[in-house]
C-alpha cells in the first residue's frame, strides 16, 4: 500500500474556542432546563440570565437567542464532539489571503510599492488606480482593499519587503537572525574591541586654536565592558590607534590576547598587521570573523625590517565584517557615551543633522536667542565706542586636556554601574579581578607616539608654538622625527629620520626679563640655571674646537674668550652698549697691553681684574646685567642720562 499523507484541515484557534464555549453553554442549559417544569419558560429565563451576565462564556459568545441553543444542540446530535459546532468556512492559512484584487491589480500595485525608491502606500494606490482607469477598467477597488493587502503582504513577507525597499544591509540588520555570544566565558583582557568615534561636541584644535570635532579611538574590554584605553586626536590614524592601545595595555597592566577591531583603513594598516602572529602563523590583511588570520603576498614593512605591532606583542587580530555594527560591542558603548556624556557638553553640536541641538537648526529663532543669552559667567560683553550692542556670546569649548579629564570622571561613574557580563558585580569589581603582568612602560613608547617631522633650531625644535630642547640637540641641524602624546606635552621624544632615538626634549619655559631685580627667588634660580647651561654648552664647543686648531689659534681663541668684554668699547658696539663705568674706562690700555703680551691668565671666579690699580668688575653675562650694575653703583654718571634716551633702555625698562 502506498503511504497516504493525512491532510489536516486548518482551523483558526478562535473558531475552536467559540466551539468549546458553545459546548459548555449547552451543558449548562440542559442542566438548568432539567430542573424546570415549564421547559419553554426555562429557555427564556436561561437566555435572559446569560445575556445579562459578565461571565467567561458571555465574553466569548456574546448575546444569544433561544433558537441558537436549539440549533447548536441539533448540530451535536447527542454527541460531545465540539468540532460539529465549528462553522464550515473555508479558512485560509497564514500564507494565503483572500482578496477581491485581481492578479493584474496586485502586479501593478506591488510593483510600485516594492520599488527601491520607497514609494509611500498612498501614492502607490493613487498611481495604481490611475493606471487601471487608463487601461479601461470599469470597477476600481477601494483604497482600503489595497491597504489591507499591503499590510498582509508586509506582515507575511517581511523579508521580501525589506530587501526590495531597503536593500541587503537592512535585510541583514532587521530580518536575519543573529548569533548570541556568551561573554561570561571570557576573562578580563582576553579580547579588546577597538573602534573610532567622531566626537559630537567641539574641542580646541591644539594646532590652530580653533574649534573642531576630534576623534576618539577606544579599546573596550569585552568581559567587563569597560573602556580601558583611549586617545583623542584630530583624525583616526595609526598613531592615534597605537597610542590608545598603549594606554589600554598600561591601564590593564597586561597584554590582550586578541584585538577585535574595525575594518577601517587605519586599523588595517601594515603598521599593525604585518609580520607573524603569536603562534608563528602568517597574517592575512583580509581576515574576517571566523576566517584564519593568515598573511600572504603582503611585503611592505617586512622588507624594511619592520613588523606589525600586534605581532610584535603577540596579539592576534580579528577584523569585524564591514558595515556590521552588531558585531562590535563597542558600538553599544559609544551610543551610551553620546547619550550620557556628549549631550551634556556645552559645545555639543550633534553627530548629524537629525540629532543636532535646537539652536543650530535653520530658522530656529527662539532657541538661538535663548542660547546666545547664556554667556560665560552670565556676563554680557559690551562693545567699546559708540556701538554699545553686546558682542556675540562666548561658548565654552574645552581643550583636549580638559576633555580627557571630563571623560575620565564620566568613566569613573560608568564603571560603578553593574556589569552585564558578570552578575552581582560592578564593572570596576570585574576589572580588579584580572591578572596583572607588570608591563614595562618604556617598552611601549613606540606604540603611543604620534610623529611629525621638524627642523632643529637654536632652541631645539619648534612644536605646537613651544620650543623643546635637550643638550644632545645642541650643535645639530637638519630634520628629525618628533614623537609626542597629546596626553602629556611637557616633553617630546626626538628620533633621527632613520628612527634612531636621540633624546627626550623638555619644553622650554620663559624667564623673567629682570629676574635679579623684579623677580622672585624661583625666577632668579631659573635664570642662573639657564645661564649655567649656556656656559656649559659654550665650553663644550670651545674644548672640542681646541682639538682641531693649532697652538696659535688656541691662544687667540682663549684670549678672545677671556677678554671679550674688556676689549669691547662703547664706540665699537651698536646701540651705545656701555660695559664700564667712567672709573674703569682708563683700563682699556691695560687690556690691550695684556692682549699683546700673549700671556694668558687663568679665569677668576666672579671678578675680573684689569691692571693693578684699576677698579675690579664682576663678569657680566649680558648687557642687561651690566646696565643694572652701573646704574646701581654709579647713579651720578653722565652716560646714564644719555643711555636713558636710547631705544634699548626703553625696551628694557619701559
Amino acid at each position: 500500500m502506498e503511504n497516504q499523507v493525512e491532510t489536516i484541515k486548518y482551523t483558526p484557534e478562535k473558531a475552536k474556542q467559540n466551539a468549546l464555549a458553545k459546548l459548555d453553554l449547552i451543558r449548562k442549559w440542559q442542566e438548568f432546563r432539567a430542573k424546570a417544569v415549564n421547559k419553554l419558560q426555562a429557555d427564556y429565563d436561561f437566555v435572559k440570565l446569560h445575556n445579562s451576565s459578565d461571565s467567561y462564556l458571555f465574553n466569548i459568545l456574546g448575546k444569544i437567542s433561544r433558537g441558537s441553543l436549539h440549533r447548536w444542540k441539533a448540530s451535536l446530535d447527542g454527541t460531545e464532539d465540539y468540532t460539529r459546532l465549528i462553522p464550515n468556512y473555508k479558512y485560509v492559512s497564514i500564507n494565503e489571503y483572500r482578496t477581491c484584487l485581481t492578479d493584474e491589480e496586485i502586479k501593478i500595485f506591488m510593483g510600485l510599492l516594492l520599488h527601491p525608491n520607497r514609494i509611500c502606500i498612498g501614492k502607490a494606490i493613487a498611481l495604481t488606480k490611475y493606471k487601471l482607469k487608463e487601461q479601461g477598467q470599469s470597477f476600481i477597488p477601494a483604497d482600503i482593499t489595497f491597504r489591507r493587502y499591503a499590510k498582509w503582504f508586509k506582515d507575511n513577507n517581511y523579508d521580501k519587503w525589506v530587501l526590495a525597499r531597503d536593500g541587503e544591509k537592512a535585510l541583514s540588520d532587521k530580518v536575519e537572525p543573529y548569533i548570541k555570544r556568551d561573554a561570561s566565558l571570557l576573562d578580563v583582557g582576553d579580547i579588546l574591541v577597538a573602534d573610532g568615534h567622531k566626537l559630537a561636541f567641539q574641542v580646541i584644535n591644539p594646532f590652530t586654536g580653533k574649534p573642531c570635532r576630534a576623534t576618539l579611538v577606544g579599546f573596550l574590554d569585552w568581559k567587563s565592558t569597560a573602556l580601558v584605553g583611549y586617545e583623542i586626536m584630530l583624525e583616526e590614524n595609526t598613531q592615534c590607534i597605537a597610542s590608545a592601545l598603549r594606554n589600554a595595555i598600561i591601564n590593564l597592566d597586561m597584554i590582550p590576547k586578541i584585538v577585535y577591531q574595525d575594518n577601517g583603513r587605519a586599523f588595517r594598516a601594515k603598521y599593525f598587521t604585518c609580520g607573524s602572529g603569536s603562534d608563528g602563523s602568517k597574517r592575512k590583511r583580509g581576515a574576517f570573523v571566523g576566517e584564519p588570520n593568515s598573511f600572504s603576498d603582503d611585503k611592505g614593512f617586512g622588507e624594511l625590517g619592520f613588523y606589525g605591532l600586534y605581532a610584535k606583542l603577540g596579539i592576534e587580530t580579528v577584523f569585524a565584517r564591514p558595515y556590521n555594527a552588531r558585531s562590535k560591542v563597542i558600538e553599544r558603548f559609544f551610543k551610551e557615551f553620546q547619550e550620557g556624556f556628549e549631550k551634556l557638553m556645552p559645545s555639543y553640536v550633534g553627530s548629524s543633522i537629525i540629532n543636532k541641538p535646537a539652536y543650530l537648526k535653520r530658522n530656529e529663532k527662539f532657541h538661538s536667542n535663548l542660547h546666545n543669552a547664556l554667556l560665560v559667567g552670565g556676563v554680557k560683553r559690551a562693545r567699546s565706542g559708540a556701538d554699545s550692542s553686546p558682542l556675540p556670546p562666548i561658548r565654552y569649548i574645552p581643550t583636549i586636556e580638559e576633555t580627557i579629564k571630563m571623560i575620565d570622571m564620566w568613566l569613573k561613574f560608568k564603571n560603578s554601574q553593574p556589569c552585564t557580563n558578570a552578575p552581582n558585580m560592578t564593572i570596576t569589581e570585574v576589572l580588579e579581578n584580572r591578572k596583572k603582568q607588570n608591563i614595562n612602560k618604556t617598552l611601549l613608547d613606540d606604540l603611543m607616539l604620534a610623529t611629525e617631522v621638524k627642523t632643529i633650531q637654536r632652541n631645539g625644535v619648534r612644536f605646537l608654538n613651544c620650543d623643546y630642547f635637550d643638550e644632545r640637540l645642541y650643535g645639530l641641524r637638519g630634520k628629525v622625527l618628533v614623537k609626542y602624546n597629546l596626553f602629556d606635552l611637557t616633553n617630546v621624544k626626538i628620533f633621527t629620520p632613520k628612527g634612531e632615538y636621540l633624546c627626550t626634549a623638555e619644553r622650554v619655559t620663559e624667564t623673567h626679563p629682570m629676574a635679579k631685580i623684579l623677580g622672585t627667588v624661583e625666577d632668579l634660580e631659573d635664570y642662573k640655571q639657564k645661564i649655567q647651561k649656556q656656559q656649559k654648552l659654550k665650553r663644550k664647543t670651545i674644548n672640542s674646537v681646541k682639538k682641531l686648531l693649532t697652538n696659535d689659534e688656541i691662544k687667540f681663541l682663549e684670549c678672545h674668550s677671556e677678554f671679550i668684554s674688556e676689549s669691547a668699547t662703547p664706540e665699537t658696539l651698536p646701540g651705545r652698549d656701555i660695559f664700564y663705568d667712567s672709573a674703569s674706562l682708563s683700563s682699556r690700555k691695560a687690556v690691550k697691553q695684556v692682549q699683546g703680551d700673549n700671556k694668558f691668565k687663568p679665569r677668576s671666579n666672579g671678578v675680573q681684574k684689569i691692571n693693578n690699580g684699576a677698579k675690579s668688575l664682576p663678569i657680566f653675562k649680558n648687557n642687561s646685567e651690566k646696565y643694572e650694575y652701573l646704574i646701581k653703583h654709579n647713579p651720578s654718571d653722565t652716560w646714564i642720562a644719555d643711555f636713558k634716551q636710547t631705544k634699548e633702555y626703553k625696551l628694557l625698562y619701559e
